[in-house]
């Protein structure tokens, strides 16, 4: 039997993949577990696992092919099982056996009609196993049929099992399933819904009505086409060399972040002499080998720093949505990793607040050596309260950066440098860094982003703070 092998869908941002490498040719026998493909997302460069044993019968898109569609299929795989896999679709198919199809009156699916090509039979069985799981038929009520992986992934997320359509044999929830959920719970709300979140038009007051009809009647802003942009240029002085996937989507989303989220900056400069002096006496004493060895760096100080601020001042560790202010529990930092070749990357580090300084800085190098590679899990780079982007290893004194969406925040650092200072009514020279945050005014008044950063200089000029 054939089953397609799709275009997975990796990241909630992810519309389209490129097929970076096939491991396998047609004709070529494979398992459960075995690498077949290398697909290169937004962010990364992703292994797409072979779910079942079979034979790949087709290679659909040939390497390096671009702009594949997600859920879209890739390749066609001979089986003979009936399992089904978190990548793979039988091809639509309409069911032949009438009792396939439950009765509308019964509560159930409507049947299938021929022309509707993405409703298959598996779809329909899977449609009233999910209809029997929430009647409870067959007397087994309350009972939930998932794999073990999925009730494991269900208990990290927090996610309730009972509230899950399964897309595994006869209604199972599996592992795509869980992350299915996990994706909708991270996006952002859909204009339809925030739209819900205002009263109609025919309700709102005059100047409210005429101010609505002005702003969609006006065309949105609009950046000058390759034609015009072209225009400028003498041909042949130029060369014209295509976007990577990566560069498109960092275009696209620092566009939307501009447009839609109403920046203002806050700076401040910190002194850093108590810090350096804690960073040698901390590496001096570190073990050089083995697991407990490290090597602290200025920005591990500063990534602690800030999730200790975003726990003292909580009002600030938020997300805007249509419906109301997401409070965050924990500080996940996201931290900007330059690619080479152009681009960046920004793994989060999860419960920054609670780890050592040991801990964050072992983290942080090896999800920075494996953003640098494109080889992180979706799960790796995805969400974060807010974002450090450290570019005073450049020589860069000051920079304002543009918020990573949906985060409410960035922090730009610039170098660490000897500075005049008068401090006690003389003149001094200490070490100082200036440091920028960009925040949302939806979510972050200037009075807290202003808390925020007092915050944040307390606790990096007096690093002993962060250790209790």
């Amino acid at each position: 039997m054939s089953i397609q092998i799709i275009m997975p869908q990796l990241s909630p941002t992810m519309e389209e993949g490129k097929i970076a490498k096939w491991h396998v040719k047609e004709g070529d026998a494979v398992k459960s577990g075995d690498i077949i493909a290398e697909v290169e997302t937004d962010k990364a460069t992703m292994e797409v696992e072979a779910a079942e044993d079979g034979v790949i019968g087709k290679l659909l898109h040939a390497e390096g092919t671009e702009h594949v569609p997600v859920n879209h299929p890739i390749a066609l795989l001979e089986t003979e099982d009936d399992g089904a896999s978190p990548f793979a679709t039988r091809p639509a198919a309409a069911p032949q056996d009438e009792e396939l199809r439950p009765h509308p009156e019964e509560g159930a699916p409507a049947p299938v009609s021929k022309g509707e090509a993405h409703d298959t039979a598996e779809q329909v069985l899977n449609q009233i196993a999910a209809q029997i799981r929430r009647n409870g038929g067959n007397g087994q009520a309350g009972r939930i049929f998932a794999s073990p992986l999925a009730r494991r992934l269900a208990r990290e997320l927090g996610l309730d099992l009972s509230s899950l359509d399964g897309s595994g044999p006869h209604g199972r929830i599996v592992k795509a399933d869980i992350e299915r959920a996990a994706r909708h719970a991270m996006r952002p709300a859909e204009p339809a819904e925030a739209a819900q979140a205002l009263p109609a038009a025919e309700e709102q007051p005059e100047p409210r009505r005429q101010d609505l009809a002005r702003r969609e009647a006006s065309p949105g802003p609009r950046g000058l086409s390759d034609r015009q942009v072209l225009a400028f240029y003498q041909p042949g002085s130029y060369e014209i060399v295509p976007h990577d996937t990566m560069r498109k989507f960092i275009a696209e989303r620092l566009t939307l972040s501009k447009q839609t989220i109403p920046h203002f900056y806050l700076a401040i400069d910190c002194q850093l002499d108590a810090l350096m002096a804690a960073r040698a006496r901390l590496n001096a004493m570190a073990p050089q080998d083995g697991p407990r060895a490290f090597k602290l760096s200025v920005n591990d100080f500063i990534v602690k720093a800030m999730a200790m601020a975003l726990q003292t001042v909580p009002a600030a560790n938020a997300t805007w949505t249509a419906q109301g202010i997401l409070r965050h529990r924990a500080s996940d930092i996201a931290v900007a990793v330059a690619l080479e070749g152009g681009g960046l990357h920004t793994p989060v580090i999860r419960d920054a607040e609670i780890k050592s300084l040991s801990e964050l800085s072992n983290e942080m190098r090896d999800l920075a050596a494996r953003a640098r590679s494109k080889r992180l899990a979706p799960h790796e780079y995805q969400g974060g309260s807010t974002t450090i982007s450290n570019l005073g290893m450049y020589g860069i004194d000051r920079f304002d950066a543009v918020i990573n969406p949906p985060q409410a925040s960035i922090l730009a650092v610039g170098r660490a440098e000897k500075r005049p200072v008068v401090k006690d009514d003389a003149l001094k020279i200490a070490t100082m860094m200036s440091v920028t945050l960009s925040v949302d005014h939806r979510v972050i008044d200037g009075a807290l982003g202003a808390e925020l950063l007092a915050a944040f200089k307390a606790y990096l000029e007096d690093p002993v703070t962060m250790l209790v």
